[in-house]
């Protein structure tokens, strides 16, 4: 296993670098989930809705056929998607049927909001003639983490946790659960570094996964007008520096803030590159630096496809 781990609250220990699918094509994953094992990548974040599931099962179940990886070597999470809120067992066994798997490292909450459901798997955002999301307002999230504390004590899931809740809702939710999230899995990156929410995290004993630690690239910029910090002068500073990419830097920067990290991407070179930061280390100087680049600015904007702002 490359790099370091997270202790998590459950007892459980999750890999400190992993790799994100989100926007991988299906049929590259054959190709990229290999790959990625024989580089030494052994955390996989999945979600229902990035409906690519099954093709990651299929990966894994032939590389574990192939006796390139055991099942217990690596560790694989997958979300609840908001349509399925008042479906939590049913989409937990669909998605372990698409992975192929008896059970799940971690299952998250992918969004705090339960919207109209459109049939388990299916991962529908319902929007109405007014062009607004179709919020559930019958479905509390207290219930939904009640459905996921189940899967646990079922023995389907080794963690839980919570994606894209506030300091607000995470309060929350410590004060309602038996068992406390394991993570929150959350935006943050250079640009939007949230200090107060990852230390609320850290105090209470949750793990901080960063996705989009690299703001986003240009998917973000084309679908959002989002900048990426990739080209910050400080960044090509300290890449040039220390012989490292820029995403390089701000990964380790992320592993720095004992935060972890799921980098995307289905390109080898990066792949290479994203695993290669355990061989260098920020200065405290240099930590300070990149707390003053921060401009607070989300680059993930689902308000453009949900006709409301969930942050607002």
């Amino acid at each position: 296993m490359a790099g370091a781990v997270m202790e998590l609250s459950s007892g459980h220990k999750m890999p400190a670098l992993g790799l994100g699918v989100w926007r991988a094509e299906p049929e590259v994953l054959k190709e990229i989930i290999p790959r990625a094992l024989e580089l030494g990548y052994r955390h996989f974040d999945c979600a229902a809705d990035y409906k690519n599931e099954a093709e990651v099962g299929e990966a894994l179940a032939l590389a574990f056929k192939q006796g390139l990886v055991k099942r217990e070597d690596v560790f694989i999470t997958t979300k609840l998607w908001n349509s399925d809120h008042g479906h939590v067992k049913e989409a937990c066994l669909d998605s372990l049927k698409k992975l192929q798997l008896d059970y799940l490292d971690l299952y998250l909450i992918h969004f705090p909001v339960a919207t109209k459901h459109t049939g388990v798997g299916t991962t529908g955002s319902a929007v109405g003639e007014d062009g607004m999301l179709e919020i559930d307002v019958t479905i509390s999230l207290q219930s939904t983490w009640h459905a996921m504390e189940e899967l646990v004590e079922a023995g389907i899931v080794r963690s839980i946790g919570i994606s894209n809740y506030d300091i607000f809702l995470t309060a929350d939710c410590l004060a309602y659960s038996k068992i406390k999230p394991a993570v929150n899995q959350i935006e943050t990156h250079p640009y939007f570094q949230r200090h107060d929410l990852v230390k609320f995290c850290q105090k209470h004993g949750i793990v901080v996964t960063a996705h989009t630690p690299l703001g986003g690239g240009a998917a973000n910029e084309e679908w959002f007008g989002y900048k990426s910090p990739l080209e910050d002068p400080l960044f090509l500073e300290l890449a040039k520096k220390y012989e490292k990419t820029p995403a390089q830097v701000m990964l380790r920067w992320g592993l720095q803030r004992n935060t972890s990290v799921i980098p995307k991407s289905s390109k080898a070179k990066r792949l290479e590159e994203n695993i290669d930061i355990f061989d260098f280390q920020l200065s405290d100087e240099e930590i300070k630096k990149i707390s003053q680049v921060d401009k607070k600015l989300r680059s993930n904007q689902p308000a453009r496809f949900w006709g409301i702002d969930l942050y607002a």
